[in-house]
């Protein structure tokens, strides 16, 4: 990670693991900053492109949608990625999508309702896209592992 200290990779992990915390909070748990320094530092990393910015986490079911989705999307030539990408982006269901080695050319993630919102996104969306050859679809049944990376990794070895 050039161009960020250590100083920096403890306020990144910080965040990553709470959000919402303050810029004061964070100073308080590193102890030798300010919540000033911390203001400072975030400015410059997202200057620097390294934050992106910040999302909330959402208890998909929670709000009815009961399925989530895995894809995979098999494309008839591998130069229709952007194409279909922009495609993919109309449909508010799926929330990621990757360009992908392997099996796959795209690897998508979709929320549903219920399995019958489910057959229509994948049967009177997805499929009919152009230049999508097939998909095959893998349900998940529980997410056991989400968070971040964690970048103080190198300093604890």
């Amino acid at each position: 990670m050039s161009g960020i200290d250590k100083l920096d990779r403890q306020i990144l992990s910080i965040l990553m693991n709470n959000a919402e915390i303050a810029y004061t909070e964070i100073a308080k748990k590193i102890g030798y900053v300010s919540g000033g320094t911390v203001h400072v530092r975030m400015k410059k990393m997202r200057e620097m492109g390294i934050v992106q910015g910040a999302s909330l986490v959402i208890d998909h079911a929670k709000l009815g949608y009961d399925i989530c989705a895995f894809l995979g999307i098999y494309l008839d030539k591998s130069s229709l990625y952007d194409d279909v990408s922009e495609q993919l982006k109309k449909i508010p269901e799926v929330v990621e999508a990757y360009y992908t080695t392997g099996l796959y050319n795209i690897f998508a993630k979709i929320y549903c309702r219920d399995t019958r919102h489910l057959r229509d996104v994948l049967h009177d969306k997805i499929q009919n896209i152009a230049g999508i050859q097939r998909t095959e679809t893998f349900i998940s049944l529980q997410e056991s592992i989400d968070r971040p990376v964690d970048i103080l990794m190198d300093e604890k070895e």
